[in-house]
């Protein structure tokens, strides 16, 4: 099982929209995925039609140890991708995790009693860089970073890889950068152009070479409950996120050989 953190500490870059489309990607090449809603909006949940009465346990009870990773999953709209969803409870998690054991590895034991169940964990964090999102970055081989083309990027992308350093050197120290994926490309702005050459520049190979376009397709997916793959696989961003999802397969370790009984 390869377990996945989509992190940036910076909110509106395309997060949750990458884990959808990703995870919906990749089930459609036959992976079994699973999405863990770490963000207390819960908005990975909307976008996949969960409605908030069928979050009977979610992430926060897989946390705080009331539950399995297992017993708190709910199956999507999309055949072989599952989602363990988030409720409000979630905003007050930071708090009281303060006091448990090994908090920031609640979610990496948790995942381990299922480490069985599905090929790819994609888990949608929060936009911040607090316990949630550590306990995310511990639970998984690698991150992906949306990174939205626009002015301050890499001024929060150097903060958040230093918090990658960290955590590489006090819990997780094969934490690697899977990739970061340039999010609301826009061709007509100059701007857009620039800081994706900036980005390119500083970090070479680590930036996928799919760009996800600004598409109002992709904006309006979510109130229907479907990832945009679903709601118009021809539009430009469906396209790109099945571009990115190959880009993604490429980076990922094989899989390891079946044992014969």
């Amino acid at each position: 099982m390869t377990v996945i953190a989509v992190a940036n500490q910076k909110g509106g870059v395309g997060k949750t929209t990458t884990a959808i489309n990703l995870g919906t990607a990749l089930a459609a090449t036959d992976k079994r995925v699973l999405i863990i809603d770490l963000d207390p909006q819960g908005n990975a949940s909307t976008g996949l039609g969960i409605h908030r009465a069928d979050r009977k346990k979610s992430s926060y009870d897989v946390l705080i140890g009331e539950c399995s990773v297992v017993d708190a999953v709910i199956g999507t709209v999309v055949p072989g991708l599952d989602i363990v969803p988030a409720t409000v409870d979630l905003s007050g998690a930071e708090i009281e995790l303060v006091d448990y054991e090994e908090r920031t590895h609640r979610l990496d034991h948790a995942l381990d009693a299922a480490s069985d169940r599905w090929d790819v964990v994609l888990i949608d964090c929060p936009p911040s860089l607090g316990l949630l999102t550590i306990n995310a970055m511990v639970a998984a081989d690698s991150l992906l970073v949306p990174l939205q083309c626009e002015f301050f990027a890499l001024e929060g992308l150097s903060q958040l890889l230093s918090t990658v350093e960290r955590i590489r050197t006090r819990f997780n120290p094969g934490l690697a950068i899977l990739g970061v994926a340039l999010t609301m490309y826009d061709r007509r702005n100059r701007l857009t152009d620039q800081v994706s050459a900036d980005v390119r520049a500083v970090l070479g190979k680590v930036v996928f070479d799919t760009v996800i376009p600004r598409n109002v397709r992709l904006s309006e997916a979510p109130s229907h409950g479907v990832p945009a793959l679903i709601y118009d696989y021809r539009c430009s961003g469906s396209e790109a996120y099945m571009a990115l999802a190959r880009e993604l397969i490429g980076r990922l370790p094989p899989a390891a050989p079946a044992i014969a009984a």
